[in-house]
């Protein structure tokens, strides 16, 4: 990593992260100090703060107030989880999967998604809202923003015909990933798409991916009254 530049929590994270996987920080080894690291990569040490908190939060590291920051001899057992594809979702349950393309807009990131995803004011993004279909019911809104900075191609993509979850799955890796579920109202531009009505209470879950430091979407999936999720572990 070219420590330099002026560098954001999610790289601090995925660089120790990657010399904790690559053995340069053992299990059991103190790692660098706060005040160390920040002078590395040449940020605030709340910066590197919020990075090795997010490393114990993951369960990697092991923070002990006065004692610093060591790898874990056994790292916690992790959740994984693998992006679904809505198509293979609605064809397991035997019925005929439909897409249909709805909006798609290159622009300035608003600033919500500034904030949500830490990039720069006026970053470009593709917004793209799509429905996807189950026997002709509407089954799932997205509503994706794809950051031009990390995936260029992404704008010139045609998702006319393929969803960007597709493109994006197939085409584009990711390091890590942050995925948040809720129960929402349906507002008058979702209960539009999803044949519902307004204020109606459904199923929402927000997912931001990244690479390796780098935000590359979020997308909020609104699902139609009655979805049910199950996961296995």
């Amino acid at each position: 990593m070219n420590v330099s530049e002026k560098t954001g929590y999610r790289q601090i994270k995925a660089e120790v992260f990657r010399r904790i996987r690559s053995g340069q920080y053992c299990p059991g080894e103190l790692l660098p100090g706060e005040v160390e690291l920040a002078a590395e990569f040449g940020c605030a040490r709340a910066t590197v703060n919020r990075a090795m908190q997010e490393l114990s939060d993951d369960g990697i590291i092991d923070r002990r107030r006065k004692g610093g920051s060591r790898v874990k001899l056994s790292p916690n057992r992790q959740v994984k989880f693998d992006i679904p594809l809505i198509r293979t979702e609605i064809e397991a349950k035997g019925a005929i999967y439909r897409y249909d393309l709805i909006s798609s807009l290159v622009q300035s990131a608003p600033d919500w998604l500034v904030s949500r995803l830490d990039i720069a004011q006026g970053t470009p993004v593709r917004h793209v809202r799509c429905l996807h279909h189950a026997d002709g019911i509407p089954f799932q809104f997205e509503d994706r923003w794809i950051n031009l900075v990390s995936v260029p191609r992404a704008q010139i993509a045609d998702f006319s015909i393929e969803g960007p979850n597709e493109w994006l799955v197939r085409d584009v890796p990711y390091t890590n990933a942050e995925i948040r579920f809720s129960a929402t109202k349906a507002d008058s531009f979702v209960a539009g798409q999803l044949q519902t009505a307004i204020g109606q209470s459904i199923f929402m879950a927000e997912r931001t991916t990244w690479l390796s430091g780098a935000p590359v979407t979020n997308v909020r999936l609104y699902f139609a009254p009655g979805y049910e999720m199950i996961a296995t572990y």
